[in-house]
């Protein structure tokens, strides 16, 4: 089946967001024995978006900045250099406690000493979202999109982007844009807001056309029973997770594409990595494959960005799930938790396996 998306658009993909910085310490060490990081500009939902922005399509961010922050002219430059346009209403500080744009500080872990991931998110400005400070007739109804994505992390950061991300999709609903929303459950944003996050997901949910999460993201966002426990092996899993797929499918009817990343941790720097889609009535799966890792952070966005790339260029849906596995891939490879590839030829060589030069 083929999603049908707006003719008459602007952007072929807009993305609500909270930016901030992630560092990590030079070749593979542990934060706490480091004394020299990386730094980059960074969000789950701007990784998603960077598929779309490197291979050329115009893309939108709606965020929210602090104003005069050497931080957030640094997110700026950055998203110039990604190729992503930018909106959002600058915020005062507000003094050396007031706001800041969030530090996400990671050890990347080798071999088999595990990641570690610290999210440093005090006084983010990204909790200030707001409907108000935006034109959503404008954008939608003007401008045009092709599809609104969503994440369950801007979602769940506070009540007011809650609204806002609520907002987002009831307009992209009336103006004829698709949705897709990747559930990204987390504990901590979910404390003592149980009952008033489970409404606000299933009602987004359920006017999505594309839903993304894994077990725990449909079981703990939307109440769907998980797959049955089975062996350690994921390919022998797959079962199990079609038939958690079709019960989100019977609960959430409107949606066409529903999708789930696969992955087994060998060690830190060698992964099996798979998926499995269901478009229509038609099951996509990659069977869980072998993938060598530099920093795993930012693979799954990595798949879901590679994936709504091919849905926005209207390729055949076995061609979704390939694409989205290779960009996924690709996200493993790189010092940055979000993948850049040079063209698309690039992207199939690694779904192809075929790891030659080209000169």
């Amino acid at each position: 089946m083929k999603i049908e998306l707006k003719k008459d658009f602007t952007w072929s993909l807009v993305v609500p967001t909270s930016m901030g910085v992630r560092i990590t310490p030079a070749n593979g060490q542990p934060v706490h024995c480091s004394d020299t990081f990386h730094m980059q500009a960074t969000s789950a939902e701007s990784n998603v978006a960077s598929v779309s922005s490197f291979l050329g399509l115009p893309v939108k961010i709606l965020t929210t900045f602090v104003k005069d922050s050497p931080i957030a002219r640094f997110i700026k430059d950055n998203l110039a250099s990604r190729h992503i346009a930018y909106e959002g209403v600058e915020v005062e500080q507000g003094g050396p406690w007031g706001y800041r744009h969030q530090f996400n500080i990671a050890d990347s872990g080798y071999g088999s000493r595990g990641p570690r991931v610290q999210n440093d998110r005090a006084g983010e400005v990204g909790r200030t979202l707001n409907v108000k400070n935006f034109d959503l007739p404008g954008l939608f109804g003007k401008e045009g999109v092709q599809i609104l994505h969503l994440s369950g992390l801007i979602a769940a950061l506070s009540p007011e982007t809650s609204n806002f991300c609520l907002e987002l999709a009831r307009a992209a609903k009336k103006y004829g844009t698709r949705i897709s929303f990747d559930l990204n459950y987390r504990a901590s944003f979910w404390k003592n807001r149980e009952k008033e996050l489970a409404g606000i997901f299933k009602e987004i949910a359920g006017i999505s056309d594309i839903l993304v999460g894994n077990e725990e993201d449909f079981q703990l966002c939307l109440g769907i029973q998980g797959p049955e426990e089975g062996g350690k092996d994921l390919a022998a899993k797959i079962d199990s997770f079609k038939e958690m797929i079709n019960r989100v499918r019977k609960a959430f009817p409107d949606a066409s594409v529903f999708a789930t990343t696969l992955r087994e941790v060998i060690s830190t720097n060698e992964h099996l990595w798979g998926a499995i889609m269901l478009e229509g009535e038609n099951w996509h799966v990659v069977e869980p494959r072998e993938i060598h890792v530099l920093d795993r952070i930012g693979g799954g966005d990595g798949f879901v960005g590679g994936m709504l790339y091919a849905i926005l260029k209207g390729w055949e849906p076995e061609k979704w799930i390939q694409f989205g596995w290779a960009t996924g891939a690709l996200a493993t490879t790189v010092v940055t938790d979000y993948g850049q590839p040079a063209d698309e030829e690039q992207v199939w060589s690694i779904w192809k396996g075929n790891a030659r030069v080209r000169r």
